[in-house]
């Protein structure tokens, strides 16, 4: 299994990526600052799932994720950000992502995330 994490903070990419390993050991993951990297990344290896932050340079999560829909609008996106407002949820939702979820992600709510995406 391959999963993509996108956030132009390294140190919340890393905490991301220590929860995933910590649920699923053999995960192989991916690791974009923007979107334009994320993109591609997502074309060339077609990751299981995608944990987009939606604040970065060069191409925000709004933009990443539909691209990404487009290339493939089966997608598993989950929207990892600090901006909980209503109005940012319900975008990422009509824009294909499957969930948005509040930083910073526990083990807990992880576990919770990776059995709804069922990967």
């Amino acid at each position: 299994m391959k999963i993509l994490v996108v956030d132009d903070s390294k140190l919340a990419r890393l905490f991301l990526i220590k929860t995933l390993r910590e649920l699923e050991p053999g995960v192989e993951i991916l690791e974009a600052e923007n979107g334009l990297v994320a993109v591609e990344l997502f074309k060339e290896h077609r990751p299981s799932a995608v944990f987009l932050d939606l604040t970065m340079p060069v191409m925000d999560g709004y933009e990443a994720l539909k691209e990404i829909m487009q290339i493939n609008p089966k997608a598993q996106v989950v929207v990892v950000s600090a901006d909980i407002q209503t109005q940012a949820q319900e975008m990422v939702l009509a824009l294909g992502a499957k969930m948005m979820v509040p930083k910073p992600i526990n083990v807990d709510k992880m576990a919770s995330v990776l059995q709804q995406l069922s990967i």
